[in-house]
């Protein structure tokens, strides 16, 4: 299939189109997360926080979320990616804490954010603190400047 480069396309799990430059005629070719990864990732934070039952301790929820996003961050890292790592972000929050209120159902906010946060908002528990994805780097390896002919 033969597409043209300003409606992009996805190859491996990237989206790669060209862009232009606001204020500029300089184009760039930007790669960056597929809506179809995004997806894929967000079924896999789904399930886990499913598989792992709340009997179990928040560590074990941790520990599962953390390799999975680990590795797929290193993975889409090497692209304009920090926009999809922050939505990502909230919605790994939302989930982790949707985890922690169906454990904690007779708590209070506060009692839960002492436990299960040290008293602030990011889940953690004694040993690991659940990955922030906005605090991991990208790196833009896949941008190349085209000049128009």
């Amino acid at each position: 299939m033969i597409t043209h480069i300003e409606e992009g396309l996805d190859f491996l799990g990237w989206r790669i189109q060209r862009h232009r430059k606001r204020g500029t005629d300089q184009h760039y070719v930007c790669t960056y997360p597929s809506k179809k990864a995004v997806l894929a990732v967000k079924r896999k934070i789904k399930a886990v926080c499913r598989q792992v039952e709340v009997n179990q301790p928040l560590d074990d929820l941790l520990r599962r979320l953390n390799v999975m996003l680990r590795g797929w961050c290193g993975y889409f890292r090497a692209g304009v990616s920090s926009a999809v790592f922050a939505y990502l972000n909230s919605y790994l929050w939302e989930s982790a804490w949707r985890w922690i209120r169906r454990k904690h159902r007779r708590s209070t906010w506060k009692e839960i954010r002492l436990r299960c946060c040290g008293g602030g908002w990011w889940p953690a528990s004694e040993r690991r603190e659940l990955i922030n994805l906005e605090k991991v780097g990208t790196t833009r390896y896949g941008v190349v400047t085209l000049v128009r002919c």
